[in-house]
């Protein structure tokens, strides 16, 4: 069986001293000096109708900045990790211009503090310690084993926290897939539904915080800003986010290993997930219509963490020599599975479907996940492009 090369990365909770916690500061805030300063010099090209600054042109100016009256603690830091974040600016750049993602936007402090080391790390397990340039040798929580090359090390700070993720590279005989072809059907009440009739009922971890959320929310705005007792209680805000965060990714983890497990095909809505949960507020022109029930449906959206499930469903198939199909949504939940008729009739309600033709009768959920497994199947057979998850 052929061999493929696999990428993984394994997330540690580091344990610095404080004068290693102090530099690992200094060095996300010079990788974000950096990362604003070229996107400033990004703009002010782009105004002055010039071509886009590549990272090799842009790179050049490193020297320049270092060499600048008062930005000379910009030699403290990692010089590759500073390289790295223009390269993360022109990644951005190169999401918007594919209409990936929105126009960069300036770094702020505190959020998202992180940087990047392409090379010179050492890692020992066996005292769980891990060597980061220019801060020397680290502790970390060593939860599992680090399998494979080391590639790189990503720093970053959450929650008060440092992390350290671990980029790996190591060749691996695929698993044979097992199981057969399943379609699936996302939704709210029901997180995920399969073909087969069973379902995932959702976590739902936003809203059974958001109370407690809220109430800490109206004490933060309560205390002068930037007191201590304000720093306390954003300290306990951001906490809440975190915890919410966690408990979505560890249960989109154990939903999609346990699908990728049991199946070696899976078919799955091309949703437009950015589309689906836009406002619809409107402007000051044109006013939007039912807008509190439609923020309460993009927050449920978005809480459900499609897009993150379909990423981590994706990666998941292919380690085991499975698949990941994309198809149509439209009219997934309006068509009849047994006779084929297409209307909005046939929805009775969020949960009946009733066909108006043939009076075929199943759980609208189901009805759904059995049409895009039919659509997985024709898009099999006849040969249509087909976009895959990869």
């Amino acid at each position: 069986m052929a061999v493929m090369e696999r990428l993984q990365a394994f997330k540690f909770e580091l344990q610095p001293n404080g004068e290693q916690a102090q530099q690992m500061r200094r060095f996300a805030g010079s990788c974000r000096f950096v990362f604003n300063k070229a996107l400033a010099l990004q703009k002010e090209n782009h105004e002055a109708g010039n071509k886009f600054i590549g990272y090799v042109a842009m790179a050049a100016n490193l020297p320049v900045w270092k060499r600048e009256t008062g930005f000379e603690w910009l030699k403290d830091s990692p010089s590759q990790a500073l390289q790295h974040a223009l390269k993360d600016l022109e990644k951005a750049y190169k999401n918007f211009f594919e209409k990936r993602a929105d126009f960069p936007r300036f770094k702020k402090k505190g959020m998202g503090d992180s940087f990047r080391y392409p090379q010179g790390c050492k890692l020992d397990q066996g005292n769980g310690r891990i060597f980061l340039p220019k801060l020397g040798w680290l502790r970390y929580r060593h939860s599992r084993d680090v399998l494979g090359e080391l590639r790189n090390v990503t720093v970053s700070q959450s929650g008060g926290k440092w992390f350290a993720s671990i980029q790996t590279r190591r060749e691996v005989v695929p698993e044979q897939p097992t199981g057969g072809i399943v379609g699936l059907d996302m939704g709210i009440a029901r997180f995920v539904t399969l073909s087969d009739g069973s379902h995932l009922d959702p976590l739902n971890s936003f809203k059974k915080h958001q109370q407690r959320l809220k109430r800490y929310q109206r004490r933060l705005a309560r205390k002068v800003k930037f007191s201590q007792n304000w720093k306390k209680a954003k300290a306990k805000v951001s906490q809440i986010h975190i915890n919410i965060g966690n408990a979505r990714k560890d249960y989109l983890h154990q939903a999609s290993a346990t699908i990728s497990q049991n199946h070696a095909i899976v078919c799955i809505e091309d949703l437009q997930i950015r589309n689906m949960s836009k406002s619809s507020k409107g402007n000051a022109e044109t006013h939007g219509k039912q807008v509190k029930q439609k923020s309460g449906l993009n927050r449920a959206i978005l809480d459900q963490g499609w897009g993150e499930f379909r990423r981590q469903l994706d990666y998941k198939l292919a380690w085991r020599g499975g698949h990941l199909i994309a198809v149509p949504p439209h009219n997934t939940s309006r068509t009849c599975p047994a006779c084929g008729h297409v209307s909005k009739e046939n929805r009775r309600s969020q949960a009946q479907f009733a066909c108006v033709a043939c009076g075929y009768k199943n759980h609208a959920d189901v009805v759904g996940a059995i049409n895009v497994l039919e659509r997985g199947h024709r898009l099999l057979a006849c040969g249509e492009s087909a976009q895959l998850g990869r």
